[in-house]
Order: C-alpha cells, then sequence, then structure tokens
C-alpha cells in the first residue's frame, strides 16, 4: 500500500471532505493544502464513461484554456522553408525536418510537445512506434497547416487531452496562484471540450468522476453533475 510524507498527510488534515464537492469549494480546498514552496500545478483528473479498448470511444483532442496552464511547454517542430521560419518566430524551441527525425530517432525526448506541418507526415510517420501517443496527431492539433498560430496557441495555454486505458484524463489547469474564478473557469472551458468530444457510442453517464489536486496535495472529488450545468452543455 503506497504511502504519503508527512506533509501530505498535515494537508489532509486541513480538509474534511468526504463527499463530491462544488468546484468552488474543490479549489478552496486545493488552496488550503497546498503547502509547498513553490508554485504546484492544479491537475484535474477526469474519469470518463467510456471504453477505450473501443477505437470509436477513444477520446482525444485540445482546448486552450482562457488562462493558459502556467506551464510553457518546451515544443519542437518538423518543419521546412517559410513554416520553419513561423515557427521559429513563433516561439518554437526547436525546428527541424530529418535532422530533427534522426535526433529523435536517436533517442533524444527534451520536448513536452510535438508539431509538424501536414507535408512533413511523410517522414514524421517512421517515429510512429517510437513515439506513440507523442506522435503528432490531427485529432490533437498537432499536425496543422498554420504551424504559427499552433505554437502561439500551445505555448499560451492550449492543453491536450486523451483517455487512457483506464478511461482517465489529466490535464493541467492551472497554478496554485491563480484565483478561484481563473481556476473554475479553466475547468469549465475543459469540460466543454469532453463534452463535445463525447463518442455517440457512449451510453450512461459520461463525466464519472472529477478529482483536482495540487502537485503535493490530497485529491478533492467534484460533484460532476454541478461542473457539468456549470458549462452550460447538457
Amino acid at each position: 500500500m503506497a504511502t504519503h510524507g508527512k506533509r501530505y498527510d498535515q494537508a489532509l488534515k486541513k480538509v474534511q471532505i468526504s463527499e463530491p464537492v462544488s468546484p468552488t469549494a474543490a479549489f478552496e480546498a486545493v488552496k488550503t493544502t497546498a503547502t509547498a514552496k513553490f508554485d504546484e500545478t492544479v491537475e484535474v483528473a477526469i474519469r470518463l464513461g467510456v471504453d477505450p479498448r473501443q477505437s470509436d470511444q477513444m477520446v482525444r483532442g485540445s482546448v486552450v484554456l482562457p488562462h493558459g496552464t502556467g506551464k510553457s511547454p518546451k515544443i519542437a517542430v518538423f518543419a521546412r522553408g517559410e513554416n520553419a521560419t513561423a515557427a521559429q518566430e513563433a516561439g518554437a524551441d526547436i525546428v527541424g525536418a530529418e535532422d530533427l527525425v534522426a535526433q529523435i530517432d536517436g533517442g533524444w525526448k527534451d520536448f513536452d510537445i510535438l508539431v509538424a506541418t501536414r507535408d512533413m507526415m511523410g517522414i514524421v510517420g517512421r517515429l510512429g512506434r517510437k513515439l506513440g501517443p507523442r506522435m503528432p496527431n490531427p485529432k490533437a492539433g498537432t499536425v496543422t497547416d498554420n504551424v504559427a498560430q499552433t505554437v502561439k496557441d500551445l505555448k499560451g495555454g492550449k492543453a491536450g487531452f486523451r483517455v487512457d486505458k483506464a478511461a482517465n484524463i489529466h490535464v493541467p489547469i492551472g497554478k496554485v496562484s491563480y484565483t478561484l474564478a481563473q481556476l473554475e473557469e479553466n475547468l469549465t472551458v475543459l469540460l466543454q471540450a469532453l463534452l463535445r468530444a463525447k463518442p455517440s457510442s457512449s451510453k450512461g453517464h459520461y463525466l464519472k468522476k472529477i478529482c483536482v489536486s495540487s502537485t503535493m496535495g490530497p485529491s478533492i472529488r467534484i460533484d460532476p453533475a454541478t461542473a457539468q450545468a456549470a458549462t452550460g452543455v447538457k
């Protein structure tokens, strides 16, 4: 059985929450239990009512959070010519073509997100097995005809989401230093994107469980019905 440190146990004592609560109450608890000396990331974990083993129930996409994620990701871009120049000017950390493919094929992994222009996918495709879910993908918005805008969006707070084998999605939605309103707005926009991405074959409750936590803090459960009501999406 996993054990937590003394700091975690002390943080847990600060909140007495046994049932799912509203987003506001959950974020208040997250702020109360965040005691690290750095600005902790706030992450949401969502259990969806889908079966990831079924290809038509794979939930994947991206969304631009109104207040960003609080982190500027390291972005590598596959592009040539004018697109390469545009990517660099937009703030990409590394830009390349065959040389970048060779670099990654050789084991280089010092990046958070990979982006590719459509004309580059012919050579990027050979990295499929090595990259797995980190492979540039049109559904995730990382295969693009407008590389400059894509890089700007990602640097400015665009968050990707992909359901895992256990039907969970994990997304950073800000920092503990964010206001309650900023965290709630980011959560609402994320949930709106997830609800729009709901597979037609998904039956029953779609947002089954929602939890938020800071980097070093305990997990706080949010009532899915209350959170969904705030999105305006039925």
